[in-house]
């Protein structure tokens, strides 16, 4: 059994991360593995690449959305600044209440904080940095967490437990860019195991281009692929659909696993 356990998926708008999320997901499952996945992306796509039926997304609400819960768990209504919350609340029993559990997969929808500065503290965010805490240091299942491009979700005290963060990047300079900016993020951080994905890629030239500028090591590369924009227009789920690119998300995963186990001797 690997022990890769906790894997952060980031990276600039539409370069696919939320379908790498959903197959590596599906590819632990299918495993016998327990698995949570975790949508920390605003954009909030990751039920619908799981394949989740609507009746079953209508059950999963962000929970930074959760008014009445927040003021419970902090002391302090959502949106509030400058007074006294509880910086530490209680949220063990979050990940299980509040999630939903479809085809072998968890799904916890942690949502977005509407905030005037990315350092502004509030109820919300007090909440989640909590919740984040306690999925990566105090839950035993394998964590795939599909992240907006940055690391705001992290902090000091948790990213040594992530096994590895995954910058998912196309063949285009914007997304590479923001693939450097990720890095030294993520530097601040102190994160060290820190690797590249490609995805969308049609050629050999695609594949070159992103060796070339990549700034972290690549550990494999997915193919642009009309099953995968077929799924997305379906709500289907891209494991089903998307042979080719299954198997190269397995290729992909072995990667990482071997990185992290070298790292770890």
């Amino acid at each position: 059994m690997s022990g890769l356990q906790k894997i952060a998926v980031t990276g600039k708008g539409g370069v696919g991360k939320t379908t790498l999320t959903a197959l590596l997901a599906r590819i632990y499952a299918q495993q016998g593995r327990s698995v949570i996945a975790i949508d920390a992306d605003p954009a909030g796509g990751l039920a619908n690449a799981l394949g989740l039926p609507r009746e079953v997304v209508e059950q999963l609400k962000p929970i930074s959305e959760m008014e009445e819960l927040i003021y419970e768990r902090t002391g302090a209504k959502p949106g509030s600044y400058g007074g006294f919350f509880n910086l530490t609340p209680r949220v063990d029993d979050i990940p299980d209440q509040y999630s939903v559990v479809y085809d072998d997969i968890r799904l916890l929808k942690l949502g977005t904080i509407d905030v005037g500065g990315s350092g502004c503290m509030c109820p919300e965010s007090a909440l989640l940095k909590a919740l984040v805490t306690h999925l990566l240091l105090y839950r035993d299942e394998v964590m795939i967490m599909d992240m907006e491009a940055g690391v705001e979700h992290l902090g000091r005290a948790t990213t040594q437990a992530v096994d590895a963060m995954l910058i998912v990047v196309e063949p285009g300079r914007r997304s590479l860019e923001v693939a450097g900016r990720i890095r030294e993020l993520a530097s601040d951080l102190k994160l060290q195991r820190l690797y590249a994905v490609g995805n969308k890629v049609r050629s050999a030239a695609d594949r070159d281009f992103i060796a070339a500028h990549s700034p972290v090591p690549i550990v494999g590369y997915l193919s642009a692929s009309v099953e995968v924009i077929d799924a997305d227009l379906r709500g289907a789920p891209v494991y089903e659909v998307a042979p080719q690119v299954v198997e190269e998300a397995q290729v992909v995963l072995a990667a990482i696993e071997a990185k992290v186990q070298e790292s770890a001797s």
